[in-house]
């Protein structure tokens, strides 16, 4: 008899809403596309207004958990006003959500911020930590009543490299001593939601009690040469500092990162679930001077024999990783969810393939005894993916961004046959 996924285990998909909502005028990365770094997202897939319907389409995919993103600049356009209106468009969004039995996981930030926040400085500026915990009581506040599964931050060390050492996203910096900055706040600022939502939730009227975790991106890191001792001491470092850096220092409750001093944060465990998202793996390879980059350099993957079939951007598809990040998170005892997975491919068929060799090594590290909860695919909508644009498509369902019909695919027609039967 076949193995199947446990009877209470979650499934869905994912969004973030400047990537699907359209029209997110107030924050810093409609702000960076109108100056011209990037495409403009402009419409998106319209989901502040369709948002019914593409629930619906989730519920007929037999989805039990979606994730999606509250856009904080829809919601506090200036700094200390919150807009009633748009509160109550969410408090709608999670509604629609609880009616069609479908579990919402809401994400506070996943990586916009609002104008006035980015004017004097983002997650830069020691006040973002105040800023956001406030944020982060007012939506307990709000819809606690409804939501047990809470997301602070999505990849926090994504965005600290992409926009503060790589330069290629809002606001364009290319200054390490920066990144540690913003990564330092962003600990800070996970650490004193996490105590105030909850003490927020243990003084409300019906409240849930709440379940927050964050959203981690993770890699699978393999030396480039798998006899050098160099590359796999800089493999080991650089999955340290990648992977684990931020959930370790939270767990702590102490920051624990290369770079940054030791600093004591509101809480220790302050996380009641990870959240993984991991989509490929990397080749790492020693480099001269090694104390100029302890951690080693990213080495060009296509020089290996063994290396895999690519997605539209490039990116290796190597499913084994899944099983091999998700081992090496189950040393912390917590439990875990994977809040992304998924693959850019015009090809259907690609897709589909993905899920499945994805899913049985996700099954065969739940059968050793890891512990998984739950899988959301990225995306449920194909989306504005960020930099590259429209390009890319991930979604379970296809968008026509002319004229916003949805058709969905038959990759997504197998998920659904997976979270029916339990059977990859």
């Amino acid at each position: 008899m076949k193995e199947k996924f446990p009877e209470n285990f979650f499934w869905g998909s994912a969004t973030s809403s400047h990537q699907v909502e359209g029209d997110n005028f107030n924050n810093d990365w409609w702000e960076w596309e109108e100056s011209g770094h990037t495409p403009s997202s402009g419409k998106a897939c319209d989901h502040y207004n369709l948002f019914e319907e593409d629930f619906t389409i989730a519920k007929d995919l037999s989805h039990n958990m979606h994730r999606f993103s509250l856009e904080w600049s829809r919601l506090e356009k200036e700094e200390g006003v919150w807009d009633k209106f748009e509160w109550n468009h969410y408090s709608e969004v999670i509604n629609t959500l609880i009616n069609l039995n479908i579990k919402p996981m809401v994400t506070l930030n996943h990586f916009t911020v609002p104008q006035w926040l980015s004017h004097i400085g983002s997650w830069k500026n020691p006040d973002s930590v105040g800023y956001f915990t406030r944020f982060a009581v007012k939506a307990m506040e709000e819809f606690g009543d409804r939501v047990e599964y809470w997301i602070t931050i999505n990849e926090p060390i994504v965005l600290a490299f992409q926009g503060y050492v790589l330069g290629i996203w809002p606001p364009y910096e290319d200054r390490m001593e920066s990144s540690l900055m913003v990564i330092k706040h962003m600990l800070k600022a996970h650490s004193e939601a996490y105590k105030r939502m909850y003490e927020t939730a243990a003084t409300g009227y019906n409240m849930k009690k709440p379940r927050i975790g964050l959203a981690k991106a993770v890699t699978a890191f393999h030396p480039f040469s798998p006899h050098s001792f160099r590359d796999r001491t800089c493999t080991f470092l650089r999955s340290n500092f990648y992977n684990h850096s931020f959930v370790k220092s939270i767990i702590k409750g102490k920051i624990d990162f290369p770079a940054l001093d030791p600093e004591p944060l509101a809480v220790k465990n302050g996380v009641d679930f990870i959240g993984l998202n991991y989509y490929s793996r990397h080749f790492i390879k020693y480099v001269k001077p090694f104390w100029h980059n302890w951690y080693g350099d990213q080495a060009d993957s296509r020089e290996r024999k063994d290396f895999g079939e690519t997605n539209s951007l490039g990116w290796e598809i190597y499913p084994k990783g899944l099983y091999e990040v998700v081992k090496s998170f189950s040393r912390y005892g917590l439990p875990i969810i994977i809040t992304e997975n998924g693959t850019c491919t015009e090809d259907d068929s690609v897709r589909q393939k993905f899920i499945k060799s994805h899913l049985s090594y996700l099954l065969k590290a739940i059968k050793e005894g890891c512990p998984v909860e739950g899988y959301l695919y990225w995306s449920l909508l194909d989306n504005f993916e960020w930099a590259e644009g429209y390009k890319p498509r991930f979604g379970l369902v296809h968008v026509d961004y002319e004229t916003q019909e949805r058709t969905v695919k038959p990759s997504a027609k197998y998920l659904s046959q997976v979270i029916r039967t339990g059977l990859v």
